[in-house]
């Protein structure tokens, strides 16, 4: 790392009020009101768990993509592979290489959100296939080129955050020899952050 790198800086704030305005299934909205450059601001976020995608790659650099109804924006989206211990649950494979590729904040103007996306390689098949319920009844499973993985997302065919990340993200660490690849047990300084913050409501 050098000094020419763009580097995220950690800011704490003086919270004067915090309270969960909405308790959701799967996540919260919550409210804080703090000072900020001399003003009390109020702003809403989403308060999320937080998540870990898994893009898979065979010997020939083809890359699994999942095809999933997603009903928040009404498509069939083109997605990956939601966590490395469903993997095997979810499209019947196993990996034996694990390498971090990207950690990034999806909406951090409204959301505290952080993900963690994953490359797998040296792939097999598991024992027995797996039932799959819901969205994930239907998902359709396409192994494609990285180059045609890349194209699709700079046309703008796919719209998948996740996806588009690690597509470009395996893209640029492939033309660097692979050299940009983290151990998968690298630190989530972004996540033990986020969590240092959290504090009960006041």
């Amino acid at each position: 790392m050098t000094d020419r790198l763009l580097r995220d800086e950690r800011v704490s704030l003086p919270i004067t009020s915090r309270e969960t305005i909405y308790n959701g299934r799967v996540w919260d909205v919550r409210q804080e009101v703090f000072d900020y450059a001399g003003s009390v601001l109020t702003r809403d976020y989403v308060a999320h768990t937080g998540a870990v995608a898994v893009l898979l790659m065979d010997a020939n650099d083809n890359v699994l993509a999942i095809q999933q109804y997603r009903h928040p924006v009404r498509l069939r989206e083109w997605a990956l592979d939601c966590a490395k211990r469903e993997l095997a649950e979810e499209v019947d494979l196993t990996a034996q290489t694990w390498h971090l590729l990207a950690d990034y904040a999806t909406s951090p103007g409204g959301s505290d959100e952080v993900v963690r996306i994953f490359l797998a390689r040296d792939l097999s098949p598991t024992a027995q296939a797996h039932a799959r319920e819901g969205e994930e009844s239907d998902m359709v499973q396409c192994w494609v080129p990285l180059a045609d993985a890349v194209e699709s997302v700079l046309a703008g065919h796919v719209n998948n955050s996740i996806f588009t990340i690690a597509m470009l993200s395996a893209d640029a660490a492939k033309q660097r020899g692979w050299s940009t690849l983290r151990d998968a047990d690298s630190a989530w300084p972004q996540r033990e952050w986020r969590d240092t913050r959290e504090q009960p409501e006041l």
